[in-house]
């Protein structure tokens, strides 16, 4: 019978972790993924205090939420149009908040916030993305680079 039972929980827990699995990958789909692409290559600009390509990637996530990404929320293609209107580095800081936010969101209501790092800056008071554990700041740029603290 303790045979029985350590089998039936083996099994149970596998099962839970290929849902857990299955949310990650339906949730990023490649066309998904690809706008998390473009939003790591705005997250890189002004980390480097840049505003090069931010209207051309923006405009690159507005296409896919309204196109192959519409299992994203219908405000992340308004976020990322309001941020390809930016006209200099603090108004797109500013429109990359809520983008920022809306792309986190998304991760934790489809279990996936494994598969990028979720960082805070406590002095921008704002959160964001990266690929990877080397902190990039997009808030405070070259100035302070490395300020944030990594939530995941």
């Amino acid at each position: 019978m303790k045979i029985t039972k350590t089998i039936f929980a083996a099994c149970a827990g596998g099962l839970l972790l290929a849902n857990i699995a299955r949310a990650d990958d339906s949730a990023l789909s490649a066309p998904v993924r690809s706008v998390y692409d473009n939003y790591l290559k705005i997250q890189a600009a002004l980390a480097g205090d840049s505003t090069q390509d931010i209207a051309k990637d923006a405009g690159a996530i507005v296409k896919l939420v309204n196109g192959d990404a519409k299992v994203l929320p219908p405000e992340v293609a308004a976020e990322a149009r309001d941020l390809a209107k930016a006209t200099d580095l603090s108004s797109a800081r500013a429109a990359f908040k809520p983008l920022s936010n809306s792309l986190i969101q998304f991760l934790a209501d489809h279990n996936a916030t494994n598969v990028y790092v979720h960082v805070f800056c406590p002095m921008a008071n704002a959160d964001w993305l990266q690929a990877d554990r080397d902190i990039k700041n997009p808030y405070l740029g070259r100035a302070m680079s490395g300020c944030g603290e990594i939530k995941n």
